[in-house]
């Protein structure tokens, strides 16, 4: 084995935490298949469009065909993306209150095409209704573009977050540079008190939710300890072994950590991640039930998200979590009723 300072450069283990992968030679690969299907829904179910003609919504995600992925050879990123999407919109005519429906079709974006050539087809259900179509194909468009513009920036930057590591000549100047940053930047999006530095290069910020939910402490607090909710509110097989020191995986392994703290019907500690973010890098989340007479309020605190990371870790929460939670809860009433 070359000794420190000896060798080819390609192949000698700095000092340093993560001491993997140095100089980012070796080829990594992460799948952003499963992470993709979310973003996109995240980024285009609610999409609004208004005009004089009416008021338009994409109101699903129909139907999602496709794969992405990023790889890391020698400190360059790759980028492979192919998708077929169609999306359900439906609208309102301004003039006379008609109410209609239409699909969005999206057959082939991909690395190979720009978005503003990538192919948008927008149709309409039989009757009239034509001006809806219309303020679809136009400034609907637009913003569907906007929206996969979103999703390849987060792609590209929040995805691959932690995928190119930081040399031992680059650690000093990254360090300068996020102080700077903290002066300044930073400080419009976080305060001074919820910023801290990970290891060497990861700045972070602290998330506080609450959420009201027409639901007693205890059965909030077993949908998200027993497997068998879990997987109703997160439509996916999980990994919930809802013990100190138990593991934790949802989402199809999007989300994954421990239980590392548990008082029936009062709070909940988890140790925490989402798969894009760094290797090992992990955040605190304490969920607090209060009750309210016949409601309850959920308290979030989200310690040690990446900063980059702030937006997609509140809308995994609003979206993924609490928005589904209370849709399971009205399907239960709905049932007993």
């Amino acid at each position: 084995m070359a000794k420190w300072g000896q060798g080819d450069p390609r192949w000698i283990v700095e000092e340093r935490a993560d001491a993997t992968n140095v100089n980012n030679w070796h080829w990594t690969e992460r799948d952003a298949t499963s992470w993709s299907r979310s973003k996109l829904k995240e980024v285009l179910v609610g999409l609004v469009v208004e005009g004089e003609a009416g008021r338009c919504e994409i109101s699903d995600l129909k139907h999602v065909e496709g794969e992405a992925s990023c790889s890391n050879r020698k400190g360059k990123l790759i980028i492979f993306y192919e998708w077929n999407l169609r999306l359900s919109w439906k609208g309102t005519v301004k003039e006379s209150g008609e109410k209609h429906k239409g699909s969005v079709e999206i057959p082939n974006l991909s690395e190979e095409n720009e978005v503003d050539d990538t192919e948008i087809n927008v149709s309409k259900k039989k009757g009239e209704g034509d001006v809806l179509k219309e303020l679809m194909g136009t400034e609907g468009t637009k913003k569907v573009r906007e929206a996969l513009r979103d999703y390849l920036r987060a792609l590209k930057t929040e995805f691959t977050l932690g995928m190119i590591l930081p040399t031992k000549a680059a650690v000093g100047q990254e360090l300068a540079t996020e102080q700077k940053l903290s002066g300044n930047t930073l400080q419009h999006s976080v305060s001074p008190q919820s910023l801290d530095l990970v290891g060497v290069k990861i700045p972070t910020v602290k998330i506080l939710m609450r959420e009201i939910f027409n639901s007693p402490a205890d059965e909030l607090y077993r949908i998200f300890t027993t497997k068998e909710l879990v997987q109703k509110f997160s439509k996916c097989p999980a990994v919930i072994e809802a013990e100190k020191g138990g593991k934790l995986q949802m989402f199809d392994g999007c989300v994954s950590g421990e239980y590392a703290e548990l008082v029936p019907s009062q709070r909940i500690v988890l140790k925490w991640r989402c798969r894009s973010w760094p290797d090992e890098h992990y955040a605190t989340v304490a969920l607090t039930f209060k009750d309210l007479a016949a409601q309850t309020e959920v308290q979030l605190e989200c310690k040690g998200v990446p900063v980059p990371n702030e937006d997609s870790t509140r809308q995994c929460w609003k979206k993924q979590y609490f928005e589904e939670i209370h849709i399971l809860l009205q399907q239960s009433k709905a049932s007993m009723e």
